[in-house]
C-alpha cells in the first residue's frame, strides 16, 4: 500500500527536485547543487518504477516499461539525471492517471457496502430489542422503521406500506406491500412500519449478493492495454540490438542512453490513460458510469448493446402526465388541491405531485386536519373543502361517490392507473 501511495506522489516529487535543482543554479555553486538534487530525486522517484518493472519481468512481463526502466539505470549509472526524471515523470504520471481512471469504482463499491445496515430491531415477544444484524437467523421476526433499509429478505407478518426497490429493480415506482408480502433486503420502506420475517440471512439476502458481484467485478477488471506493450515483445530485443550496436561503432555508453532515452515511448505510454481518464471524465459529465478503464476500451470490439431502460432510457423517476378533471373542476384547481394534503406526506408520488405544482408554477393551498393512511393515501382539509388523495381502492372506500368519476377517468386516460 505504502508504494502504491507514493507512486501516486512521484510525478509531484519529480517537479518538486526539477523546481528546486534549477533554482539552486543561482547559488554560488550552482552547478554542483544542481547536480546533487537531480541525482537524489532521480534516485528516490525511480526506484518503485524500477521495483515493479523487475518484479514484472520475473513473472514473464515485458512490456513498454523495460526499455523505460533500463533508460532510467543507464542515467543513474552515468550520471544523467535530468534525462532519468524526464522518463519517471512521463511514466509514472501515465500510471497515475491510469489508477485515477480505475480508482473511482472503488468509491461505488464502498458506499454501497457502506449503505449495509450493522444493526436492526429484532422482535422478541411484545419486546423489540436492537441486535448486530450478523445475529439474526433464518426464521426471526424483525422490524423495520419508515426510512430504514430492509437488511434481510423477507415476508411481511404485519402492517402495509410502500417499499423503494429502485436500487435492486431500477423501476422508480414504490411498491405496496402488506400481510404476506415478500421484501428484498437493499429496498427502502417509505412510510409504515413493517414487522418482517427473516427468510434470508443478511449476508445471503439479495443486497449482500449484488455487493459481492460488484466486487467481484472491481477484482476482475481489466487493465488497461497501452499501445506501446503491444508492441514491446519485439520492440525491447530491437532497442537493445540497437543499443550494442551504437557502443560497439562509438564505444561511448552515453550513445547507449540516447538509443534508450529515444526509443523510450513516453508519448504511447501516456496516450492511453489520457485517453482514457479523458473519455470518462466527458461520460460521468453526460452521466455514463463506466466501471474502469478497461470497460471504455472494450467499448471498441462492442457488436451488440442490451439497455436497461428504467434510468437509462427513461428518466427513472414517476412525473405527472396528465390531469384528468370533471367539467365543474379545472385541471388547475385539482392539483392545487392535491399538492396541498401532500405536504405533509413523505411517499414518492407526493413529491411528485407536488413538483408538477411547482413546476406549473401553481400557488400552495394550506391542507389542516391531515391524516395519512400508510400505503393508501392522504385526506385533510383545504379551504373548507375535504380532499382524498391515494389508492383507487383507497378513494372509493372512503367516498364511494367518486366511483363514477374514477370510471370516467380510467376511460379517459385508456388505462387502470
Amino acid at each position: 500500500m505504502r508504494l502504491h501511495l507514493m507512486r501516486y506522489r512521484i510525478p509531484i516529487s519529480a517537479f518538486l527536485f526539477i523546481l528546486i535543482g534549477g533554482a539552486a543554479t543561482f547559488l554560488p555553486a550552482g552547478p554542483s547543487w544542481r547536480h546533487g538534487i537531480w541525482m537524489a530525486g532521480l534516485l528516490i522517484t525511480s526506484a518503485p518504477i524500477l521495483w515493479s518493472t523487475v518484479r514484472g519481468m520475473t513473472r514473464g512481463k515485458f512490456a513498454a516499461d523495460v526499455v523505460a526502466s533500463l533508460a532510467v539505470l543507464a542515467s543513474l549509472l552515468l550520471g544523467q539525471p535530468v534525462v532519468g526524471l524526464v522518463i519517471v515523470l512521463m511514466q509514472s504520471g501515465g500510471e497515475a492517471l491510469e489508477h485515477l481512471a480505475e480508482g473511482r469504482a472503488t468509491d461505488a463499491l464502498r458506499a454501497l457496502e457502506e449503505a449495509v445496515p450493522t444493526t436492526l430491531h429484532r422482535v422478541i415477544g411484545g419486546s423489540v430489542e436492537d441486535v448486530d444484524v450478523d445475529l439474526v437467523r433464518q426464521g426471526d421476526t424483525i422490524l423495520v422503521r419508515p426510512g430504514e433499509m430492509v437488511p434481510c429478505d423477507g415476508e411481511v407478518v404485519k402492517g402495509n406500506s410502500h417499499v423503494d426497490t429502485s436500487s435492486l429493480t431500477g423501476e422508480p415506482m414504490p411498491e405496496r406491500v402488506t400481510a404476506a408480502s415478500k421484501v428484498m433486503s437493499g429496498s427502502i420502506n417509505q412510510e409504515g412500519p413493517l414487522v418482517i420475517r427473516v427468510l434470508a440471512v443478511a449476508q445471503e439476502s439479495q443486497y449482500a449478493r449484488i455487493v459481492a458481484l460488484v466486487r467481484e467485478a472491481q477484482g476482475s477488471k481489466t487493465p488497461l492495454q497501452r499501445i506501446a506493450d503491444r508492441y514491446a515483445v519485439l520492440f525491447t530485443p530491437l532497442t537493445l540490438i540497437v543499443c550494442a550496436v551504437a557502443y560497439g561503432v562509438s564505444g561511448e555508453w552515453s550513445r547507449v542512453l540516447a538509443v534508450l532515452a529515444i526509443a523510450t515511448p513516453c508519448p504511447l505510454i501516456l496516450a492511453t490513460p489520457v485517453a482514457v481518464l479523458g473519455g470518462m471524465n466527458q461520460s460521468a459529465r453526460r452521466q455514463i458510469l463506466m466501471r474502469n478503464g478497461g470497460a471504455l476500451e472494450a467499448l471498441g470490439t462492442i457488436t451488440t448493446v442490451l439497455f436497461d431502460k428504467t434510468g437509462t432510457i427513461t428518466i427513472g423517476r414517476p412525473y405527472v402526465s396528465r390531469v384528468i378533471a370533471s367539467n365543474s373542476v379545472s385541471e388547475t384547481e385539482v392539483l392545487r388541491l392535491a399538492s396541498a394534503v401532500e405536504q405533509g406526506s413523505g411517499h414518492l408520488l407526493a413529491r411528485t405531485l407536488i413538483r408538477e405544482a411547482e413546476r406549473r408554477g401553481i400557488g400552495s393551498a394550506t391542507a389542516t386536519d391531515v391524516v395519512e393512511s400508510p400505503g393508501q393515501g392522504v385526506e385533510g382539509e383545504v379551504e373548507g373543502l375535504r380532499v382524498a388523495v391515494g389508492a383507487r381502492s383507497f378513494i372509493m372506500e372512503r367516498h364511494p361517490g367518486t366511483r363514477s368519476l374514477i370510471e370516467k377517468a380510467d376511460r379517459a386516460d385508456g388505462s387502470k392507473a
